[in-house]
């Protein structure tokens, strides 16, 4: 089976299961400010699972981009992957735990014809906020599966993401990948037991007093791996032998006249999949700089350009991402953006390969240093600025000394990498901090008062062509990225907080209406640019009858927002500077 074999058969199940399906969103989160990519199919849903109604109903699925960051260091073995595919299907407080564990089961066994005999779950053990999940198991054991097979964990729970939210037990789907008869008796930390699904059940909601409430509206998200799932059906332990990798590969084995062999893998293995999740930000309007999204998309690139040069690679990166084209052919921003992709592609190869040659210089200062004391030991600090500043993985490191007889002292790099790492995560902690969407009322004014600056550029900079390029808001403050080709004057900027306040004083109505996309596009809405929508979206209108329209603000948006724009209090821009290249950034409050 091949990738757009899954993808079709899976869609078409729960689409005959009452099912529709929303579109593959941007790899950007709009309005989310807890994490910078997209990194589960639920995440472009997370309203709906906050009791917000979706105009296409209770039952949804799709097939959703995702970039995982976590795992960047990990990737180079079989199946980790920073850019990944993921099968989803939600129930919005429409059917629940039986019925969708019932249909997960079909779709493995009928569909995908996955036999019993090679299938175990896990399910949750019960903890002193939540029992344990007796109900999950009996429906396992009503559709055959053995006792043997069902293993009860303390860890089958999800969320909240954040302090407070949805949350509540899942139950995994495991198959066997061994070659021989599975055993009777299912051993969870076998890792011949590869995971193909997670059923997240959200019966819980957890307050801020660190309470577990029963949910007053039940959801279900299914989540299942494309490239896991297409190696385990075609018998493959390696997912970069998958027709969602195979070409990539191929590409490279052609570039750098080597094979994809042990002593090769773990390199061509990390320059498929950064090139390929490269691409796929690159796409989304992302580029490299050193923050954010741009710090990621730079350290993915550069992280192929060092690995492709221990395996003798040269000016490749826009070659090997070739393939990817290919591979998604049923992407069409690939195609749209391809241009872009590929000049960029080049652009931050060539840029690094100048720090790179830097590093060189600064390793031979090193070692030249080490010769004329006559020691035979290199510093872990010294290894440590080779590999953080100057890009060289720790192989080529170790390999740059090793060719002049010098020892590298791996203890001390590995404490200066622990260092590093720790620095890291305190760093990001504020991007996640707010977890799952942030829909406190300060969150929600601020969403609000982005329609209103949106609105306003076009009339205050008489520039109705300006589009939004991203936004992130916290309840502390909104930040919008705009298309506009220069710098905002000090007049500009105060008329534009003269407009908004005035437009907030004078107590507009927010309505929300259900239509299809042609018709809201005929009725004046905005919309984001290039994106896909579903055959019902939601829109937002700020009503004014002072305004010859008879609104102000009119658009495509999932929301949620005031209901009177007297909730927002005083509007004020902080701070207007450049995001990057024809993109201005606005930082504003509400005091």
């Amino acid at each position: 089976m091949n990738r757009r074999d899954l993808i079709d058969r899976y869609l078409a199940f729960f689409k005959s299961k009452g099912h529709k399906e929303i579109p593959n969103a941007s790899l950007i989160p709009k309005n989310d400010p807890t994490v910078l990519f997209t990194t589960a199919g639920m995440h472009p849903i997370v309203p709906y699972l906050l009791n917000q109604p979706h105009p296409l109903g209770r039952r949804l699925c799709n097939v959703q981009r995702c970039i995982r960051t976590g795992d960047i260091d990990e990737v180079g073995d079989e199946v980790h992957h920073t850019f990944f595919e993921m099968l989803g299907n939600w129930s919005l407080g429409d059917y629940f735990k039986k019925e969708a564990i019932e249909y997960t089961f079909e779709f493995h066994n009928k569909i995908l014809k996955i036999p019993q005999d090679k299938y175990a779950v896990t399910v949750f053990a019960g903890n002193k906020n939540a029992q344990r999940d007796e109900d999950s198991a009996k429906t396992w054991t009503s559709l055959g599966i053995s006792k043997n097979r069902i293993a009860f964990l303390d860890d089958n729970w999800w969320g909240p993401a954040g302090s407070t939210g949805p949350c509540g037990p899942d139950t995994e789907m495991f198959f066997w990948t061994g070659g021989k008869k599975a055993p009777l008796k299912f051993n969870s930390r076998d890792k011949k037991w590869v995971e193909i699904g997670n059923d997240v059940i959200m019966q819980y909601v957890k307050n801020g007093n660190s309470e577990f409430r029963i949910a007053e509206q039940k959801n279900i998200d299914f989540g299942g791996g494309v490239e896991r799932t297409i190696a385990v059906l075609n018998s493959l332990h390696d997912n970069y032998l998958t027709d969602c990798f195979l070409r990539i590969i191929k590409k490279i084995e052609e570039v750098s006249k080597k094979e994809y062999t042990e002593e090769n893998k773990k390199a061509m293995r990390i320059i498929a999949d950064h090139i390929k999740a490269s691409v796929f930000i690159i796409a989304d309007g992302v580029n490299p700089s050193n923050s954010e999204q741009g710090y990621v998309l730079r350290r993915l690139i550069r992280r192929a350009v060092r690995y492709g040069r221990m395996i003798g690679m040269n000016n490749f990166t826009s070659k090997i991402a070739e393939p990817v084209f290919e591979i998604y052919k049923d992407y069409d921003i690939l195609r749209q953006e391809k241009k872009r992709i590929l000049e960029i592609l080049g652009k931050e190869e060539e840029k690094f390969k100048q720090t790179l040659e830097r590093g060189i210089n600064y390793a031979q200062k090193i070692i030249k240093d080490i010769e004329s004391k006559k020691i035979k030991e290199v510093s872990g600090k010294d290894i440590f600025l080779l590999y953080q500043s100057y890009g060289f993985p720790i192989e080529m490191v170790e390999e740059e000394f090793k060719s002049h007889s010098i020892k590298i002292n791996k203890k001390e790099f590995d404490e200066e990498q622990k260092k590093h790492q720790e620095l890291s995560r305190t760093a990001s902690a504020g991007q996640f901090k707010s977890g799952l969407a942030d829909h406190s009322d300060e969150t929600i004014k601020l969403h609000t008062a982005a329609h209103l600056l949106n609105a306003a550029l076009k009339i205050v900079l008489k520039n109705s062509d300006i589009h939004q390029r991203g936004s992130n808001i916290t309840p502390e403050r909104l930040r919008f990225d705009f298309t506009f080709p220069r710098k905002l004057t000090d007049e500009e900027i105060k008329e534009l907080d003269i407009l908004i306040n005035k437009k907030i004083k004078a107590s507009l109505q927010v309505i929300r209406e259900e239509m299809s996309p042609k018709e809201a596009f005929s009725s004046g809405a905005a919309g984001e640019f290039g994106a896909k929508y579903p055959e019902k979206v939601s829109v937002y209108t700020i009503l004014d009858s002072s305004e010859k329209k008879g609104y102000f603000s009119k658009e495509i948006c999932t929301g949620p927002h005031v209901k009177n724009t007297k909730e927002l209090g005083k509007f004020k821009i902080a701070k207007e500077e450049s995001s990057s290249s024809g993109i201005r950034r606005i930082k504003a409050v509400l005091e």
